[in-house]
């Protein structure tokens, strides 16, 4: 099997290394080379690096999306009714969801970012896995592997009760309270995780395949969702590995897949030929900053009123939380942006042998 078999990069070795497979473990280094930040922080010392982990990573990725749809003519021009109909039942959906109860429209908002960022590594590690010829019991192994590695920990999560953070607000889990299981759970955990280890050593000493970028994915999933739930157990210590573990590569793979299209499609007038250049990295960052500024500004002015040294205009803005009926449409059209992330995204990363060069599979979905 040669070299590129078993190591199927999505754009290069370095690229892939640095900015889809590193950023968990880097994480980990930077909280515990500065633990004073990370476990006695206080809003004005960690206020902005809230700015760059929610603002410029979280939901800067979240409209990154706009460059693989909206801003692709071709892509919108054969998916009309997904991208024109689906943010309008997503909104009323919400409406209809926050009017019953405000808590049940952030649980459902909760647990499908759960769903989908689990998927996501689900989606990584098939990318990575597209040149393999594994046996079906091996797939089912690699498969089971990452869901074991995210879902433990949010079992963990429910079975221990309420945590010293949350995932978007107060109470958005539903918390079981019996943490007498954990330890059932964490033994099948453990035993997945033997298991997978030793299918692994078994391909690299029978056949000489290891693939490296996959089993880096792999051990970069169970770091950051084990050490950001289970172990380290704060609030900026699971914002950092959760945000940064899923915002950067998803960064990563918009601009691996602009850059591909680019390269195969010069002549193509569309928005790769504007943002998808080295000398234009800023101005695609930029971009997506300046929205994501513009969305938590309305988010902190109309409701949350957390962070005026980042958002001084916010103070400008009407408190609006004292009006449950304004809050019903509101709330749900500033989480339209979010929750149209979460759908649209199950359906634009199927990459198949083409003219283009790619192989690979739904990003969130089946192969």
């Amino acid at each position: 099997m040669s070299a590129a078999a078993k190591n199927p990069w999505i754009k290069s070795s370095l690229y892939d290394t640095v900015f889809i497979l590193l950023p968990p473990f880097l994480c980990l280094l930077i909280i515990f080379l500065f633990p004073t930040l990370f476990f006695n922080d206080t809003n004005g010392e960690s206020e902005w690096l809230w700015f760059f982990l929610v603002v410029c990573i979280d939901v800067g990725h979240v409209y990154s999306t706009i460059y693989r749809t909206y801003m692709d003519k071709e892509t919108v021009l054969k998916n009309k009714l997904l991208f024109y109909g689906s943010p309008l039942i997503i909104y009323i959906t919400g409406v209809f969801l926050h009017s019953i109860n405000p808590l049940f429209f952030w649980r459902v908002m909760t647990y499908l970012a759960v769903f989908h960022f689990i998927r996501q590594q689900y989606g990584f590690m098939r990318l990575y896995s597209r040149k393999e010829q594994p046996s079906s019991i091996s797939k089912k192994i690699d498969t089971l592997t990452i869901y074991a590695a995210t879902l433990y920990p949010l079992l963990y999560w429910h079975l221990q009760g309420k945590q010293l953070f949350n995932w978007f607000i107060d109470n958005d889990f539903v918390y079981f309270n019996y943490p007498q299981l954990i330890p059932v759970f964490q033994i099948i955990y453990g035993i997945i995780l033997l298991v997978y280890i030793s299918k692994e050593i078994f391909f690299f000493i029978k056949y000489k395949q290891f693939n490296l970028p996959k089993n880096l994915l792999v051990a970069g999933t169970v770091v950051s969702w084990y050490m950001g739930i289970v172990y380290l157990k704060g609030d900026l210590t699971f914002t950092l590995l959760n945000v940064v573990s899923h915002g950067i590569p998803y960064y990563a793979l918009v601009w691996a897949y602009g850059n591909k299209q680019k390269e195969q499609i010069p002549a193509k007038t569309n928005w790769i030929a504007v943002f998808f250049k080295p000398r234009n990295i800023l101005i695609f960052l930029g971009f997506l900053i300046v929205l994501a500024y513009a969305e938590e500004l309305l988010w902190d002015g109309f409701i949350w009123k957390e962070h005026g040294s980042v958002f001084p205009t916010s103070a400008f803005l009407p408190d609006l939380t004292d009006s449950k009926n304004l809050m019903s449409l509101l709330i749900p059209l500033l989480a339209l942006p979010q929750l149209l992330h979460y759908f649209i995204d199950g359906f634009i990363w199927k990459i198949k042998k083409d003219k283009y060069g790619w192989s690979s599979v739904l990003l969130g979905s089946k192969e």
